[in-house]
């Protein structure tokens, strides 16, 4: 199976480099109508988490090899979970928000785009409190979301090892 898989690939690559066929990007242009913050809010709870193992990493002073390959990783999946997080609020803003939620919710622009920016700065930095600044943001963007369908929402402390909160919707 995995001979085959590997052919397989092969013949799309080489049909691929003579044709160059576009890459498409989507959630669901549908639309489908699914659309959720949790996977937004889990990679930020991902990117704090990697930024508080760096920090406990770098008070050893990372001299050993196994440290620089845990620092490695540790960094790879932030940067991962910071590119997660920021699609899932792109595709919230450029599929899912309407005009009628920004003019119900003013601030709604202004989160979307500082949490963007906050999401790119936790990619560049190992900033532990700019990963929380990031986990908030999509907290209240989670919120905000609940809200456009008439939803409460309850803030409940996760069982992450961040062991911050995390939004959801009241059932």
């Amino acid at each position: 199976m995995n001979a085959l898989r590997q052919a397989t690939r092969v013949l799309l690559n080489a049909i691929d480099n003579k044709v160059h066929f576009r890459i498409a990007y989507a959630h669901c242009d549908i639309p489908c109508g699914i659309y959720d913050p949790h996977m937004a809010q889990v990679a930020a709870h991902t990117v704090l988490r990697m930024d508080m193992l760096i920090a406990d990493v770098m008070k050893t002073g990372a001299s050993t090899a196994d440290d620089r390959n845990k620092m490695v990783r540790y960094v790879a999946v932030k940067e991962q979970h910071a590119e997660l997080c920021k699609h899932e609020i792109r595709v919230l803003w450029g599929d899912y928000f309407k005009q009628e939620h920004a003019k119900a919710f003013p601030e709604l622009h202004g989160l979307i785009w500082d949490t963007l920016k906050l999401a790119s700065k936790a990619k560049q930095s190992t900033s532990v409190a700019d990963a929380e600044a990031l986990l908030i943001n999509t907290q209240k963007i989670a919120q905000l979301f609940w809200k456009t369908k008439n939803v409460e929402t309850v803030r409940v402390k996760s069982f992450y090892p961040t062991e911050h909160e995390i939004v959801y919707p009241k059932v």
